[in-house]
């Protein structure tokens, strides 16, 4: 198109002398504003895009921080045998890179989108360039149609050569030139499931048993169901649901189990004893040791956490949990039976237990103030069965 203009125009340029001061008066205007628009769309494509790159960068970094923060926790699970800090187990770190992972590709996928309009509004203003373009030349022509025939068809050869140009021809060109920089609107965005990192999976991040139990509040002894996971670090962590995306999970409650002691299972409860130690350091130091209530959805439930808790537990006992109200009224129709003597982990007490319980007497419709204590099942421990 140039090659062209400028081979029409060289021949006349002489003789032209009064046009081109119209020309300067309607025609370049059109072409400033035009260059105005064109310089606008470059700081426009400056400053956008590149601030979205900037936000992509960080939150890889981000990432790749605690990717490399999970690979020194897991490394030195080995060496230690698990003994490590309650924000350091891997199990609660891989938690957190798939957060902070998603977060990434959250920035990604944006900028990409940003990418793509950006994409999008260069095609429509390549092709108003184009038209503007026409544009210009179409007045051009006019202003000089009343030129001699052969100035005349020059300019007509120059405007048939401008108008021969399809709106897409640039862009077409730029995307045929540039097509190993530009985003492929048609290719499928980043999932988080097609993604691994190092140290991905790895046994310490495998929980021992995980799911939903209920929990024993200490004020109003209203039980409340959360998440729970028993990691091969010896942690049994609470958390409010088992979503690594919605919120960084962080736990609730990490109890270390060789520092706790576990009692009996009792149909669907046992209980735990030990001290909250997610805090960080200065909270465990204030942190009291708590006797924590749980409830499983079901007896054999309730059985497998017990037992897998007993095993990584510091100490365990025959004590079993409260299984109903001290003031609850007794039916003149139930019998109470004391339950049964639990013999699991007697290599653990101190001295051997031979006596057994008798069976109870049905209660009768006396009131319950007036019912004697009911003896012990074990000697010297009032109460205990």
């Amino acid at each position: 198109m140039f090659d062209n203009i400028r081979s029409n125009t060289q021949g006349i340029s002489n003789s032209h002398y009064d046009t081109a001061k119209q020309l300067k008066g309607t025609i370049l205007p059109i072409f400033e504003r035009l260059h105005t628009e064109i310089k606008n769309k470059q700081k426009e494509l400056t400053k956008g895009a590149g601030k979205g790159s900037k936000l992509v960068d960080k939150a890889r970094n981000t990432t790749q921080k605690h990717i490399e923060l999970l690979g020194q926790h897991t490394a030195g699970y080995d060496s230690t045998g698990g003994k490590m800090s309650a924000t350091e187990d891997p199990y609660v770190l891989q938690r957190g890179v798939m957060h902070r992972l998603n977060k990434q590709i959250q920035e990604e996928n944006n900028n990409r989108q940003d990418l793509i309009a950006v994409q999008n509004s260069f095609a429509q203003f390549e092709a108003h360039v184009i038209a503007v373009v026409q544009q210009g030349w179409g007045s051009f022509n006019q202003v000089l149609a009343a030129q001699a025939e052969q100035t005349k068809a020059m300019y007509a050869d120059m405007t048939m050569t401008t108008q021969s140009i399809a709106p897409d021809f640039e862009w077409n060109g730029f995307i045929h030139r540039e097509e190993g920089i530009l985003i492929n609107p048609s290719a499928p965005a980043r999932s988080i499931s097609n993604i691994s990192f190092p140290n991905q999976n790895h046994k310490a991040t495998q929980p021992m048993i995980a799911g939903s139990l209920e929990r024993k509040g200490k004020l109003l002894k209203k039980y409340d169901t959360n998440y729970y996971v028993v990691t091969p670090s010896k942690f049994l962590h609470e958390f409010k649901t088992d979503d690594d995306f919605a919120k960084d999970p962080t736990p609730e409650v990490s109890l270390y189990l060789p520092d706790c002691i576990v009692g009996a299972c009792s149909g669907q409860k046992f209980n735990v004893k030990g001290k909250d130690v997610s805090k960080g350091k200065v909270g465990n130091t204030f942190s009291m040791s708590h006797e924590f209530a749980f409830k499983a959805h079901t007896p054999n439930d309730a059985n497998q956490w017990w037992e897998i808790i007993r095993a990584a537990a510091g100490q365990t006992t025959n004590e079993l949990p409260d299984s109903s109200s001290p003031n609850s009224p007794i039916s003149p129709t139930e019998s109470r039976q004391p339950a049964p003597l639990n013999t699991q982990n007697l290599a653990m007490e101190k001295e051997t237990l031979h006596q057994t319980p008798s069976s109870a007497h049905p209660a009768s419709a006396t009131p319950a103030s007036a019912i004697s204590q009911p003896k012990s099942g074990i000697e010297g421990k009032p109460g205990a069965y």
